[in-house]
């Protein structure tokens, strides 16, 4: 077995602080909702927006020209309550355009994004506004989501925070690097606006804006993660934007994100360079690890799994010298029949099983993997 070259990176993590007491009653969230065919949904997501205590709440729905009755129903919405705003497109741009066109609209302090499928717990605004108004550093606060199937009856929410984990913006900018992950789903996070304007807004990429935004906002301001409570509901259904993404893609447009904010951090960025290689070894170690997987699986062929050896040779030169590259090799190359069932493959998967629980209790926890 040959000896990696490529050096471990330590991890990094946040600091763990009280929650405080403050004052969110004059502060004003503005919460943009993006809207395409999502009529059916829409009441409820405005709903759990507008009936948010502690804080005011502007509601911004830019409707991104539906062919179902969502901008009808948008504007009932909006005829029942002044504080929500519609904006119909003139044509279809997409979610991130419908963004930008609602963040023209918006006037809050705090900005909070929510697609209309998805439905933001009760509290959760005065929650993070409380961390924001509590550490002024802090450009973006997130806590954790419950997912739920449509359908079916949406999981209780816990209420109270515990804690606050406060990061470095850029110890928690390492460890998306680090990871190549992205812990954030989106309905849970507070971004503030001052910040947001400072870095720039969201790029237009496909997938993955959302990432590459969270990145901007961890290289400008620090990041807090609210433990403790439930800050969003999201909805799983066939036809969701991201229950249409492949495991390839999905790395695909992980370094599409990666490459862009590297191209344009929107400000000064501190071991760019570093940061960067990092964010390649890491994908690059997925895309093997996941070649793997499904080789494990059963359902591989060898031109899939070449996909992902190509995929992490093109983003990291020396993927030949990971540790993932020779397990995957090595199944590639077993002349064992039915090698997935041998042996060394699975105790490989028993450590892969216990490694990828291992994280999830610690995103569940702390919001980072």
């Amino acid at each position: 077995m040959r000896t990696s070259a490529v050096p471990e990176t330590a991890a990094r993590s946040g600091r763990v602080v009280p929650v405080t007491a403050a004052d969110t009653s004059s502060a004003t969230v503005s919460v943009l909702i993006p809207l395409y065919n999502y009529g059916r949904y829409l009441r409820e997501a405005t709903a759990s927006a507008l009936v948010q205590e502690g804080v005011d709440v502007q509601v911004v729905i830019v409707d991104d020209r539906s062919t179902d009755d969502s901008l009808a129903v948008a504007r009932t919405i909006a005829a029942e309550d002044p504080r929500v705003t519609v904006i119909a497109s003139p044509r279809n741009r997409g979610p991130v355009e419908s963004i930008l066109v609602a963040l023209s609209a918006a006037t809050g302090e705090f900005s909070w994004y929510l697609d209309a499928d998805d439905v933001i717990t009760p509290g959760a605004l005065a929650r993070a506004v409380a961390v924001a108004r509590t550490h002024p550093s802090v450009g973006l606060v997130y806590g954790h989501p419950l997912h739920f199937t449509d359908g079916a009856e949406r999981p209780t929410a816990r209420s109270t925070s515990t804690a606050w984990i406060l990061w470095r913006g850029q110890d928690w900018l390492h460890e998306r690097c680090r990871t190549g992950l992205n812990v954030i789903t989106s309905p849970e996070v507070l971004v503030r606006r001052s910040v947001l304007d400072r870095v720039g807004w969201p790029r237009p990429l496909p997938h993955t804006y959302d990432l590459e935004l969270w990145l901007r906002l961890s290289a400008a301001a620090d990041v807090a993660y609210i433990q403790g409570a439930d800050q969003a509901w999201h909805r799983e259904h066939a036809g969701s934007r991201s229950d249409v993404v492949t495991p390839l893609r999905d790395l695909r447009e992980r370094l599409l994100a990666f490459e862009t904010f590297f191209a344009a951090p929107g400000g000064p960025l501190a071991e760019a360079a570093e940061l960067e290689e990092l964010a390649r070894i890491a994908l690059a170690r997925s895309a093997l690890e996941r070649g793997a997987q499904h080789f494990d699986s059963g359902g591989a062929t060898r031109a899939e799994l070449d996909e992902h050896r190509e995929f992490a040779r093109s983003v990291f030169r020396d993927a030949a010298w990971l540790p993932e590259w020779e397990r995957l090799q090595s199944r590639l190359l077993s002349p064992e029949p039915g090698a997935r069932f041998a042996p060394r493959f699975l105790s490989e998967r028993v450590v892969r099983r216990l490694r990828t629980d291992r994280s999830w209790r610690r995103w569940h926890r702390e919001g980072s993997f």
